[in-house]
C-alpha cells in the first residue's frame, strides 16, 4: 500500500493529471479547496506530455498535438494560461485534405476563402456552416457537457442538433455536389473514430468546421506538455499540490479528503475500486464500451514533407482519405474489427509553424490511422503509403521514426483501452450516458466519490470540460452536505 506524508486539512484528492483531471483541480481550487493531484507516471499531462521519442532535440507529442477544442473550451479558455508562458501558434489552413488529381481544397479561418475553394458548393458551404460558426459559443456551452436538458441557447440549439443528428456521409451528401466537398466534410467527421453511416457522427464535422473558423486550429509553441505545465502552474499558484509517480491500486491507498474525483476510465475505476461500488454500477461500467484503436507513427524529416498540391505545407493538420466513399469504407471496415484496404489518416506538420520543435531545418511530422479494437498489428506500411499517394518521395526525407500500437497505446496511457483515444465509443447512445445512463454521469454511488474523465460528458478532446462539470457536481454535494 502506498504511504503518503501527513496532509492537513485536504478536501479534494484527484487521480490522473490529464486535461480533465488539472481542469477539475483547477476548478475546486477556485472555490477554495485544498487540492491534490496524483498522477503515476513520471510526468504530470496525461495526454498533454511531450517527448523525445525519437532523436534527441525533437520534441514530440506521443498524442494530442492540435487544440482547437482547448482554445475555445468554455472553462479552459477563460484561465490565464498566457501567464505561465502557454503561446498559441496558428497556421495559415487549419486542415488540408488533398486530392487524386494533384489539388487539395482547404479550410482556412475566413469562411469566404473556403468556401471559393469548393467551386459549384461555394454556396452550400456557406449555408451550412456560417450559421453554426455565428452561434458557436452557444452551442460549445449546450453541448460540451452532460445532456442539455433543456438547452439554454434554443435557437443555436435548433440550428445545431438536427443536422448533428444525422450520419456524417448522408449529410454531405445532401448538402453537397461535387467529390472535393463530400471528400472534406468526411474527413472532418472522421474524427469520430465511428463509421460515418452512424447516426451523429455529422455533428463532429459540423464542430471541427465551426472551431475551424471560430478560431483556427492552433498548436502550444514548444508541445503540447506547455499546456499541461500552464495548467499546472495555475493550480499551484490557486493552492493546489500535484504529485508525480504515484501509482493507486485501491480507494483505500487514498490520503483523506471530503472529495475524491477520478480521471480514470471505467475499466481503471473498476480495478482500484475493489469491493465498494454496488454491484449494479459495477455491471453498468463493465458493460461500457470501448471504440476503435488508433496506430501512430513520429517521424523525423530532413526537409518538409513533399505534398504534390503545395496549398497542402501552409496546413497544420492534413485529412488523407481520398474520397467520401474511400472514408466512409475505412472506417466501417475498423469498426467491424477488420483491417481497411487504404487507411484514412490524420497526419499533423508541427514544426512548419513551430521550428522550437527541431533542430535548424529538420522537422518532425505525425500521423495515426484508426484500426480495430488492440490490435496488435502494425500499419507503418500502410501508412507510409498513403502519403506517398499524394506526396511522392516521403520516405526519402525520413530520418527516424517511432511508432505506437494500439497496445502501445494503451500502455503509455492505461485511459487508452485498446488504443481508444476517446476512452469509450462516442456513438449517439453514449455520447450522453457515458459511462452509466444517469441525470448525473459524474457521480458515483460512493459518498464523495467523482468520475471526472473523457469516459464522462462530453467525450474525448482537450476540453477539460468533463473535469469542469464533475467538480461543479462536486461542489454541489460538498454544499449540500455542509448546509446538512
Amino acid at each position: 500500500m502506498t504511504r503518503f506524508p501527513p496532509h492537513k486539512a485536504l478536501d479534494a484528492v484527484i487521480v490522473g493529471s490529464g486535461p480533465n483531471g488539472l481542469a477539475a483541480a483547477v476548478h475546486l481550487a477556485q472555490n477554495g479547496l485544498k487540492v491534490l493531484v496524483l498522477e503515476a507516471a513520471a510526468e504530470m499531462g496525461g495526454g498533454l506530455r511531450s517527448a523525445q521519442l525519437t532523436l534527441p532535440g525533437f520534441i514530440h507529442d506521443p498524442c494530442a498535438t492540435v487544440h482547437a477544442l482547448a482554445v475555445n473550451s468554455p472553462f479552459l479558455s477563460t484561465l490565464p494560461l498566457s501567464d505561465y508562458g502557454l503561446r498559441w501558434l496558428y497556421a495559415p489552413y487549419s486542415v488540408a485534405h488533398p486530392l487524386d488529381d494533384g489539388r487539395a481544397v482547404t479550410v482556412s479561418r475566413s469562411i469566404k476563402e473556403t468556401a471559393a475553394g469548393l467551386e459549384s458548393d461555394a454556396a452550400a458551404y456557406h449555408r451550412l456552416i456560417s450559421p453554426l460558426a455565428r452561434s458557436a459559443r452557444q452551442i460549445l456551452t449546450d453541448f460540451l457537457g452532460p445532456l442539455p436538458l433543456p438547452p439554454r441557447h434554443w435557437g443555436a440549439a435548433l440550428r445545431f442538433a438536427p443536422l448533428a443528428l444525422l450520419p456524417a456521409e448522408h449529410l454531405a451528401k445532401l448538402a453537397f455536389r461535387t467529390p472535393p466537398a463530400r471528400a472534406l466534410f468526411g474527413g472532418m467527421a472522421a474524427h469520430a473514430i465511428l463509421p460515418l453511416h452512424f447516426a451523429g457522427t455529422a455533428a463532429f464535422g459540423l464542430v471541427l468546421h465551426m472551431l475551424a473558423h471560430t478560431s483556427g486550429f492552433p498548436l502550444a509553441e514548444g508541445g503540447s506538455a506547455q499546456l499541461a505545465h500552464a495548467l499546472g502552474q495555475h493550480l499551484r499558484h490557486l493552492g493546489g499540490e500535484i504529485r508525480t509517480g504515484w501509482q493507486v491500486n485501491a480507494l483505500d491507498e487514498l490520503p483523506p479528503a471530503r472529495l475524491t474525483l477520478l480521471d480514470l476510465t471505467p475499466r481503471e475505476v473498476l480495478r482500484i475500486s475493489g469491493g465498494r461500488l454496488p454491484d449494479h454500477y459495477r455491471r453498468s461500467l463493465s458493460r461500457y464500451r470501448y471504440g476503435p484503436g488508433v496506430f501512430k507513427v513520429d517521424w523525423v524529416l530532413d526537409a518538409p514533407i513533399p505534398w504534390k498540391a503545395e496549398t497542402v505545407r501552409r496546413a497544420l493538420t492534413v485529412h488523407l482519405g481520398g474520397t467520401l466513399e474511400e472514408i466512409c469504407q475505412a472506417e466501417g471496415a475498423v469498426w467491424q474489427g477488420k483491417n481497411p484496404a487504404t487507411p484514412f489518416l490524420i497526419l499533423v506538420q508541427p514544426t512548419l509553424f513551430d521550428p522550437r520543435r527541431a533542430p535548424t531545418g529538420k522537422h518532425i511530422a505525425w500521423a495515426y490511422c484508426h484500426v480495430p479494437h488492440a490490435s496488435p498489428q502494425d500499419y507503418l506500411t500502410a501508412i507510409e503509403d498513403q502519403i506517398e499517394r499524394f506526396a511522392p518521395g516521403f520516405r526519402q526525407r525520413i530520418l527516424a521514426r517511432h511508432t505506437f500500437s494500439a497496445l502501445q497505446m494503451q500502455a503509455y496511457n492505461p485511459n487508452y483501452v485498446g488504443g481508444d483515444i476517446n476512452s469509450g465509443a462516442q456513438t449517439l447512445t453514449q455520447l450522453f450516458t457515458r459511462p452509466v445512463f444517469s441525470l448525473n454521469p459524474y457521480r458515483t454511488p460512493l459518498r464523495g466519490v467523482f468520475l471526472c474523465s473523457a469516459s464522462t460528458p462530453p467525450g474525448g478532446g482537450v476540453h477539460g470540460m468533463a473535469g469542469y462539470h464533475a467538480a461543479r457536481a462536486a461542489l454541489k454535494e460538498l454544499a449540500a452536505r455542509t448546509r446538512g
